[in-house]
């Protein structure tokens, strides 16, 4: 019935309760998990999770944020994404959030290895025809930039300008204001909303799910982090992805069934090789 289109199982917090989880899952009739992957190290565990359980899937890709890691090549994610049961890339982006402190200093030139690195990935994904799993924090404009750039959406009405498929892919965990949703809906991506979308101070949040067409939103746990209410606080997993439909279902006055169907054939859609 749900499906959870991001969570990280192989975490430390989650990797020793993954039978319980299995059962919690079951119980809130959540059906599906797609595994995501953010270093290229950690790559076989997330794949492996996927293997082992005929209802979860797996990514590969680097998460904007991880330094001091192998750094991936095209060769390195398109080989890998060959693998049974790997049905996308990422997840990868930009985040520029509080690189004053947690990043030491540094400014918005200083990221340039990340904006070189979600290069690739979107290489990556266009050469595999595979969807592309986005993180953006504090760096939509930047963002959604290199995306045209990269995605051919530049060249798209230029007839043979590129033969490649343009990118597609999902916005995850989504936190943007309404215009970055409004890009990343022009370009026809998907938008996936997390248990942040409960919390009491979201509300220009809700906003935006409103607004977001019922056929490109997906939902997630992004767990174990950001557990909705009335878990806000504990470990997340993605037994609690049903709170998530239940607030997009009173957002649009529709049964959280309603939900849970569309948000599951959306997953489908983008990530056909779950169907394989």
């Amino acid at each position: 019935m749900f499906t959870d289109s991001h969570c990280h199982l192989n975490f430390p917090e989650l990797r020793g309760e993954l039978h319980a989880i299995r059962e919690a899952m079951a119980t809130a009739q959540v059906t599906r998990a797609l595994c995501i992957c953010t270093t290229i190290e950690e790559f076989p565990e997330v794949h492996s999770l996927a293997t082992e359980h005929s209802n979860f899937w797996s990514t590969v890709g680097v998460h904007p944020d991880n330094e001091g890691i192998y750094e991936p090549t095209l060769d390195d994610l398109v080989q890998r994404s060959k693998l049974p049961k790997v049905v996308a890339i990422g997840e990868t982006g930009l985040d520029y959030y509080d690189m004053a402190g947690r990043k030491g200093g540094r400014t918005v030139a200083d990221m340039q290895w990340q904006r070189e690195r979600f290069r690739t990935h979107i290489r990556a994904a266009r050469q595999t025809d595979l969807p592309l799993i986005i993180h953006t924090r504090s760096a939509s404009e930047d963002t959604i930039s290199i995306l045209k750039e990269e995605g051919g959406f530049a060249h798209a009405t230029k007839q043979g300008a590129d033969t490649l498929p343009l990118a597609k892919g999902v916005f995850h965990c989504f936190t943007e204001n309404m215009a970055v949703a409004k890009a990343a809906l022009d370009l026809d991506f998907y938008i996936s909303f997390s248990g942040i979308l409960t919390f009491k101070a979201a509300q220009e949040l809700r906003d935006v799910a409103a607004y977001v067409p019922l056929e490109r939103c997906l939902i997630e746990t992004d767990s174990p982090y950001l557990a909705p209410t009335p878990y806000r606080g504990k470990t997340n997993n993605p037994s609690y992805v049903p709170f998530v439909a239940k607030q997009i279902a009173q957002l649009k006055g529709i049964s959280v069934e309603a939900v849970a169907h569309a948000t599951s054939e959306n997953f489908d859609r983008l990530f056909p090789r779950v169907l394989a």
